[in-house]
C-alpha cells in the first residue's frame, strides 16, 4: 500500500497498513511526505527545512531518516490531543443543554399522550403563582391585581384588606383557586356552546362515532383547530372538548419556546468566547447564564399556557330570525326527503320480493315432462 501524505490521525495510518495485510500476509505500506504538507506545515516543517538545507540536501530529493519518522508523529500527536480537548469541551456544553432537554421533552411527551394533564397543568398553576407572588411581592393591592390580570386574565380573590394581611402562601393559595375556578368556568362554557350542535351531529353519525370532528377555538389573537373523539366527546358531554385543547396548548408552546431558546442558546455560546480575553472560564460563565434563560423559559410557558386557557372560547356568529328559520326548514326539507327515499326503497324491495315469488312459481307450472317414445326394454 502507498499512503502519498500522513494522515493527522496515528489511528487512521494504522488502519491503512491494516489494509494492506490479506489471508495471513503482513503486507507492506510506504508513506510519501512532503514537508508542504498540512501536518509538516504546522508543526515544525521550517525548522526542518532549515536543518536539511545546512546538511546540504538538494529540493526534490528524497530523504529517509528516523528524525523524520519521529517528527510526524510528533505532530500528529499534538494534533490527536487538540481533537480531543474539542471533543472533550464540545461535550460540556452540550451536557448542560442535555438536562435542559430531558426537562423539555418529558414535558413535551405528557402533553403530546395526555395521560396526566390534570397533574401537569395543576403544576403549570402553582408554578406561575409562587413565581408571580415573589416578583409582585410588597407593591400595591391595585397593582397586583391588575398584572395577575394581564398576565393570565383571573380576578385576585382577595380584598384589599386580606391582601395586606396575607403571606404569600396564602397569596399563592389564593391564585391557584381562582385559576382553577376560572379554567372549570371555560370548560363548561365550551362544553354549553357545542352541546346543541352536537346533539345533531350524534344523531347524524351514529355509525361515525370513531372519527373525529374538529372544533375552532380561539383566545382572541390565536386560532385552534382542535381534533375531538365523536365517541369520547359523547360520553364526557363535552368535556373532551376542552382536555383536548389544553393537550394541544401545551404541546404548541412549549414547542415555540423551545425553538425561540435554542437560538437564545447559540447565541449565548458565541458570546462567552470573549470572556477568555478577562482570564474567565466560558464554560463556567455557559452554565451561569443557560440556567437563567432556561428559568425563563419555564415561566413564560407557564403564564402563556394559563393566559391562552383562561381565555379560550368557540366564536360563534349571531344568527338573524331569517337565518334561522330558513334553517329550520332546510332540516324539515332534508328530513322529509330521507322519510321519502326510506319509503321508496321499501316499496322497491316488497315489488322485487313479489315479482321473484312469481317468476318462481310460473317457472314450477310450466316445468316440462319427459317424452317416452318407445317401449321401455326389459331386461
Amino acid at each position: 500500500m502507498i499512503g502519498t501524505e500522513r494522515h493527522e490521525s496515528r489511528r487512521v495510518d494504522r488502519q491503512l497498513r491494516g489494509r494492506a495485510g490479506r489471508q495471513g500476509d503482513p503486507g507492506s505500506s510506504q508513506f510519501f511526505v512532503s514537508l508542504e504538507d498540512d501536518l509538516m506545515r504546522l508543526f515544525g516543517s521550517g525548522r526542518i527545512a532549515a536543518m536539511m538545507d545546512r546538511m546540504g540536501l538538494k529540493e526534490g530529493e528524497v530523504i529517509q531518516a528516523g528524525m523524520m519518522t519521529k517528527a510526524i508523529e510528533r505532530a500528529q500527536k499534538k494534533v490527536e490531543e487538540n481533537n480531543f480537548g474539542i471533543r472533550k469541551r464540545l461535550l460540556e456544553y452540550d451536557d448542560v443543554m442535555n438536562s435542559q432537554r430531558e426537562v423539555i421533552y418529558t414535558r413535551r411527551r405528557h402533553a403530546l399522550y395526555g395521560e396526566r394533564i390534570e397533574i401537569d397543568l395543576n403544576n403549570i398553576m402553582y408554578d406561575f403563582a409562587d413565581n408571580f407572588v415573589e416578583e409582585n411581592r410588597g407593591i400595591e393591592y391595585d397593582d397586583f391585581r391588575m398584572e395577575l390580570i394581564r398576565q393570565v386574565a383571573v380576578e385576585l380573590p382577595m380584598d384589599e384588606a386580606t391582601y395586606a394581611e396575607a403571606k404569600p402562601e396564602e397569596l399563592s393559595e389564593a391564585i391557584v383557586k381562582a385559576l382553577k375556578e376560572t379554567y372549570a368556568r371555560r370548560a363548561k362554557a365550551v362544553a354549553d356552546t357545542v352541546r346543541p350542535v352536537m346533539e345533531r351531529v350524534y344523531e347524524d353519525r351514529k355509525d361515525q362515532l370513531d372519527s373525529n370532528i374538529y372544533f375552532p377555538i380561539t383566545d382572541g389573537h390565536l386560532g385552534y383547530n382542535v381534533p375531538v373523539n365523536l365517541r369520547k366527546c359523547r360520553d364526557t358531554d363535552g368535556a373532551e372538548i376542552f382536555k383536548v385543547f389544553s393537550k394541544v396548548v401545551m404541546f404548541t408552546t412549549i414547542d415555540d419556546a423551545w425553538r425561540e431558546h435554542l437560538r437564545e442558546m447559540d447565541d449565548l455560546r458565541q458570546s462567552v468566547q470573549n470572556a477568555t480575553y478577562e482570564q474567565k472560564d466560558p464554560l463556567l460563565i455557559y452554565k451561569f447564564e443557560s440556567f437563567g434563560l432556561f428559568s425563563k423559559m419555564l415561566v413564560k410557558v407557564n403564564r402563556e399556557v394559563l393566559a391562552i386557557l383562561n381565555k379560550a372560547y368557540i366564536p360563534v356568529r349571531e344568527q338573524t330570525p331569517e337565518e334561522i328559520q330558513r334553517q329550520q326548514q332546510e332540516r324539515a326539507r332534508l328530513q322529509a326527503e330521507r322519510e321519502r327515499r326510506a319509503k321508496v326503497d321499501v316499496n322497491k324491495l316488497q315489488a322485487s320480493r313479489m315479482q321473484a315469488a312469481a317468476q318462481a312459481g310460473q317457472q314450477d307450472k310450466s316445468k316440462p315432462m319427459p317424452v317416452h317414445v318407445e317401449k321401455k326394454v326389459g331386461r
